[in-house]
Formats: C-alpha cells, structure tokens, sequence
C-alpha cells in the first residue's frame, strides 16, 4: 500500500476530490495546511507572504494503482496546460499496514486481513 499526499491550491482541491471520486478512488482525508515552496513565498510590494494557504489531501491506495492515482491528481490539480508555480507537490510513501477501527480489520501491506481482539 502507498500513501499519497498531495499539497494542492485551494481551488483545486475540489477538481482532485471529483477526479479522485470519478477514478474510482473516494477515500481521501483533506486539511487545510499553510506553508511555502521553493519561491519562499510571495512578495507583493514590501510585503512577503511566506505563508501561503493550501490543501492536503491524503490517500491510501494499492501499490499498483499508485502511477494512475499520481496522474489523476496532477492533471486536476495543475494550472493551466504546463501548470504554474505553486500548483503543489505530491509526496508518496510506503504503508505497512491500517487498521480499521471500527471492525478491527489490521490490513497488511500484501493484502493479508487479520481481525485484532482489543
């Protein structure tokens, strides 16, 4: 399993949800989240805005499906057809294993199902 976080433009987030819902993908966790890239910001006369307003979705998805995922959300996510600083960054990363809390399903990274007793 794959964990992607994708840091987005706010106004995009909702095209990523769609994409992500219409891909077949619908589970996905959103925060607003505030940061800066490599721009440092941005400088509008004397002022510099170093904390720019943003949107982290989080997903969980098979391995295989991780190159699909990373493209549907690129192309919802990017500005314009070559995109534009600040469009966001994707961060990908391995799972070993979730639990669902409210069956006490521990899944494994190889797709074994344990129940877990509390």
């Amino acid at each position: 399993m794959i964990m992607i976080r994708s840091i987005v433009r706010p106004e995009k987030a909702d095209n990523v949800m769609a994409a992500l819902m219409e891909a077949g993908f619908p589970a996905v966790t959103r925060m607003s989240v505030v940061g800066r890239g490599k721009q440092r910001g941005i400088k509008i006369g004397d002022i510099t805005y170093d904390e720019i307003p943003k949107e982290m979705l989080i997903t969980v998805v098979k391995t295989k499906d991780k190159d699909f995922v990373i493209k549907t959300v690129m192309q919802a996510a990017r500005s314009g057809a070559k995109g534009a600083f600040g469009d966001g960054k994707i961060f990908v990363s391995p799972v070993g294993e979730t639990y669902t809390i409210s069956s006490g399903i521990k899944e494994t990274s190889d797709g074994e199902l344990e129940e877990v007793k509390i």
